[in-house]
């Protein structure tokens, strides 16, 4: 991979996470009912810092659960035709709430589609909303963020790559060509 540029620093991420805190709250009309489920990996942290920057301005925390959809990835069926979740425990109860969903970037839709179905095998939710730091485009499937930290056109040749602290120590977005 060659490395094209940086397109977030760190003080760009912090701004972009709290343009979506504030995004997630006015569009919600507050914050009762609101859970936030990151989706493994870089989507955890993400949905973590969200958290903390909506208890900053509103005074309230909101719960964080995360979601593991590797079972549920609809290209694993090449190597097993029936995934079996083992565990579809989120840490926080779906029923009736507000679930926004926390990833890094979108892509395909793929990802996004595969964690509706871990929330809803969880329970039923009154909503699902989705927030990425980055949309790049080339959507196969009908699936939108509601909150979208940067929108990057890509080619299907780059990579975007999204760094966060406590995975990679360093905050950053980055795009490369293969």
């Amino acid at each position: 991979m060659k490395f094209k540029a940086i397109l977030l620093d760190d003080k760009a991420m912090r701004r972009t996470l709290m343009r979506i805190s504030h995004e997630i709250v006015e569009k919600n009309k507050g914050i009762e009912g609101i859970i936030l489920v990151g989706i493994k990996r870089r989507g955890y942290p993400i949905a973590k810092r969200i958290a903390e920057f909506i208890e900053q301005f509103e005074g309230e925390k909101v719960p964080v659960g995360v979601v593991d959809i590797t079972l549920y990835r609809d290209d694993l069926t090449v190597i097993n035709d029936c995934p079996v979740l083992k565990d579809n425990n989120l840490g926080v109860d779906t029923k009736n709430k507000k679930v926004i969903l926390v990833d890094d970037v979108i892509y395909t839709g793929r990802t996004a589609r595969a964690a509706i179905d871990a929330v809803m095998a969880a329970g039923r939710p009154e909503t699902i909303q989705l927030a990425v730091i980055v949309d790049r485009g080339h959507r196969e499937l009908p699936i939108r963020a509601d909150y979208v930290g940067k929108n990057i056109p890509t080619s299907k040749n780059e990579i975007i790559s999204v760094c966060v602290e406590e995975i990679d120590k360093e905050d950053s977005v980055k795009i490369y060509e293969q």
